[in-house]
């Protein structure tokens, strides 16, 4: 499976049930609530009749508002109860038709409401239940729009994640390693030494130096080098699978086990070791082709 951007997997598949913690759902409640109570509160959109009117105007606010915003938390509460150990993909349509059946929901509860808001002898007809789930569609259609785009605006601004399908890569290939150890020269020849390249996650610069990190399947250590990153790297040239993500950091790709991030750049995670190691945004395209390479190999 290559490495890359799918564009259009992230605008349609969203990995199931991150969307639907319970914080998350607690906020939308919280979102859909005291939106729904300012705009009926400043606009009274759909024609109410005063006279009719069993409650004070802003009660009757706060009950349309308080209904859908319970409704969403506990359609969405038990969905994610109910698929918590099913991890299935969400995609567009599916958010669609839970929307819609949301909208049904709250809709036919504004008409269950009726009797205790309104002083009306037709409350219970056809007519009425009709209306106030067409209220709810128009309303709800035109709110859920309106914080899509909002949504993707905002995460437009801070870098919108990204899908990344990753697969760690494995030596198979002989043709990507050309020696298990490698010699390196120093500025202080006492300060030389041999690096077994197979151990080595990511090196890290610190000045004149660098910080080697490497991992026996069992622990991860760091060695300190009089060298600096850049006198490193030339040493290292001939080894594919050694990538300069950073302008602090070259790392080991066969050592990445995750890929996480988004356009401002991405994390790579390693075994052994809670250090992330960022691949800054101008090395993206660079990081993507390196992997696409070292993946051919393994294939071929």
């Amino acid at each position: 499976m290559p490495f890359y951007i799918n564009k259009e997997h992230l605008s349609n598949e969203i990995e199931y049930p991150t969307r639907y913690q319970p914080e998350n759902l607690v906020k939308s409640s919280a979102i859909v609530f005291a939106a729904i109570f300012v705009f009926l509160l400043l606009f009274a959109p759909f024609g109410v009749y005063a006279p009719e009117f069993r409650l004070n105007y802003f009660l009757i606010c706060f009950f349309h508002a308080f209904s859908p915003a319970l409704i969403l938390f506990l359609y969405f509460g038990t969905y994610n109860y109910i698929k918590r150990n099913k991890l299935k993909k969400w995609t567009l349509l599916h958010e669609y038709i839970h929307v819609g059946v949301f909208l049904l929901l709250s809709g036919i509860a504004s008409f269950l409401m009726r009797d205790l808001i309104y002083n009306n002898p037709n409350n219970w007809s056809w007519r009425y239940l009709y209306e106030e789930v067409r209220n709810c569609f128009l309303a709800g259609i035109l709110f859920y729009f309106f914080l899509r785009m909002a949504g993707f605006y905002f995460k437009s601004k801070k870098g919108s994640p990204f899908v990344l399908q990753f697969e760690p890569l494995k030596n198979k290939n002989e043709k990507t390693v050309l020696s298990p150890t490698l010699f390196i020269n120093t500025q202080v020849k006492q300060d030389d030494f041999t690096l077994k390249l197979e151990d080595l996650l990511f090196v890290k610069a610190d000045g004149n130096y660098i910080e080697l990190t490497k991992s026996n399947h069992e622990e991860a250590t760091v060695e300190l080098k009089r060298i600096s990153l850049t006198q490193f790297e030339k040493q290292i040239a001939d080894y594919p699978h050694f990538f300069r993500c950073h302008r602090t950091y070259l790392v080991n790709m066969f050592k990445i086990e995750k890929v996480s991030g988004n356009s401002q750049g991405y994390l790579l995670s390693f075994h052994n070791t809670d250090a992330k190691v960022p691949v800054s945004r101008n090395q993206i395209e660079s990081f993507n082709n390196c992997y696409n390479q070292l993946r051919s190999l393994q294939i071929a």
